[in-house]
């Protein structure tokens, strides 16, 4: 079975604060932080971000397949990977896969990956929606995070898989019927006893075929959408307090489908060589996964962008303001002809620059974007970073959240664009500020999403 080659996760930069829902809802909300997508975010924007942060830890290892977990898919009918593979700038005989449909998806994933003759990245991304002031709205986050397996022939494995128990039950806990939003839950102490009875089996066998005790685990992670299981099952692991793993509920919220892969992403960032780390995911059963660090663990750890300085690093969204985003507060739309449906066959034939954001260096030595078709050199620029030369703020074009701002920005290298900026406020851009690019969804049309790349400001010290 492979190990991990690499790992990242992604925290969307916005912050609902839960203490402002119950002076609008009339109830709910509570202590704590929850991450938000923005409004040109969804489940594939992320996938592709965290997928962009594993890649950089092995940028040479050339992957076979490619395997996005989700329960919120922008697309059915069509696959969503394909659209990560694209901004990845893949190759085309990499496969792509959905694991549509439910949080186990991700473990589904992961063993498929893990199952691979050649390297494969599993991705996991949620954008997690309950109604207005009620409990999921205050339980769950929106995030993603990747995992690129291999073996040594790949690379460097950080983490060994020393062994896997998969647990499979027939019970209904948690359900959301295709087109609602929002997930219901049966009786909580069912669902609790149940997962319980599994995580605990899961456990115990995962230690035995490892030849382990709980004394022997230094990092425990207990994680699924039943809150209330989670902690219970970690209270009655036997491993110590210390070495449980903070699930990040006050932080960034429960994120569904990515929060296994997330949290493990949070805990190789800092943990040491020989270490072990015990996975347990309580989801329609039990999966349970013993996973040894290795010495090479320290040299894949990124100088930036790690989970703590993401979550660190989120600002505020008004609640209001985040209805409006998930559609849950009809809000008058901005009196501006509505974007025009994408069109597919001009996309497909623009691909390596719509999805890759590829350029081109023409015989002169000079970049340019888009690139031109007589110029054979390509650049990838996704992950050039630039500075502003000027900036525009637009209150009269059509956007779901106004201002837009435009600003052209000098990339690191040669090449000039103008660009959408996103997470920033208005108020705060400057020329000269240090900006970095991102996948989004700049809009949607007749159930067609048009995907390009925007520009963010670089944070925490990031030049």
């Amino acid at each position: 079975m492979h190990g991990i080659l690499g790992f990242g996760a992604y925290v969307p930069y916005r912050r609902l604060d839960l203490s402002t829902v119950a002076s609008v809802a009339g109830g709910g909300g509570g202590a704590g932080m929850r991450a938000v997508a923005s409004y040109d975010e969804d489940a594939t924007t992320m996938a592709v971000e965290a997928a962009r942060l594993a890649r950089r830890r092995t940028p040479d290892v050339a992957l076979e397949s490619i395997w996005l977990a989700t329960v919120s898919p922008p697309y059915l009918d069509r696959t969503n990977a394909t659209t990560v593979h694209a901004a990845l700038r893949l190759s085309e005989e990499c496969g792509a896969y959905d694991v549509v449909g439910s949080v186990r998806g991700a473990l589904g994933a992961l063993r498929a990956g893990a199952t691979q003759s050649g390297p494969a990245l599993a991705v996991a991304s949620d954008v997690r929606t309950g109604l207005a002031g009620g409990p999921d709205e205050s339980f769950f986050g929106d995030g993603a995070a990747a995992v690129l397996l291999g073996d040594e022939r790949h690379g460097d494995v950080v983490a060994e898989v020393a062994a896997w128990v998969s647990l499979s039950d027939e019970f209904v806990d948690r359900w959301r019927i295709p087109g609602e939003t929002r997930s219901r839950v049966w009786e909580e102490r069912f669902g609790e006893l149940r997962y319980n009875e599994l995580g605990h089996e899961a456990m115990s066998r995962v230690l035995k075929a490892a030849d382990l005790a709980p004394a022997d685990v230094d990092h425990l992670i207990v994680t699924g959408t039943h809150g209330r299981a989670c902690r219970t099952l970690l209270g009655r692991a036997g491993v110590a307090p210390e070495r449980h793993v903070d699930g990040m509920g006050s932080s960034i919220g429960n994120t569904g489908a990515a929060h296994p892969f997330l949290l493990l992403s949070g805990v190789l960032e800092r943990a040491e060589a020989g270490r072990i780390i015990v996975l347990v995911v309580l989801a329609d059963g039990a999966e349970a996964l013993v996973l040894r660090t290795t010495p090479a663990l320290a040299a894949t750890r990124p100088a930036s962008a790690t989970l703590d300085e993401q979550v660190a690093q989120g600002a505020a969204v008004p609640y209001g303001r985040y209805l409006a985003w998930r559609g849950i507060l009809p809000v008058e739309p901005p009196r501006r002809p509505e974007p025009a449906r994408t069109s597919s066959s001009a996309a497909g034939r623009s691909r390596p620059w719509k999805f890759g954001f590829e350029g081109s260096r023409g015989a002169d030595g000079a970049a340019h974007l888009p690139p031109r078709h007589d110029e054979p050199e390509r650049l990838p620029m996704a992950d050039a970073r630039g500075t502003v030369v000027t900036f525009t703020v637009d209150r009269l074009s059509y956007s779901p959240s106004p201002p837009t701002v435009f600003a052209v920005v000098d990339f690191d290298g040669g090449g000039r664009l103008p660009v959408e900026l996103t997470d920033v406020d208005a108020k705060a851009v400057r020329v000269g500020d240090r900006v970095e690019m991102t996948f989004r969804r700049l809009s949607t049309a007749d159930g067609i999403h048009n995907y390009f790349w925007k520009a963010r400001p670089c944070r925490g010290g990031v030049d």
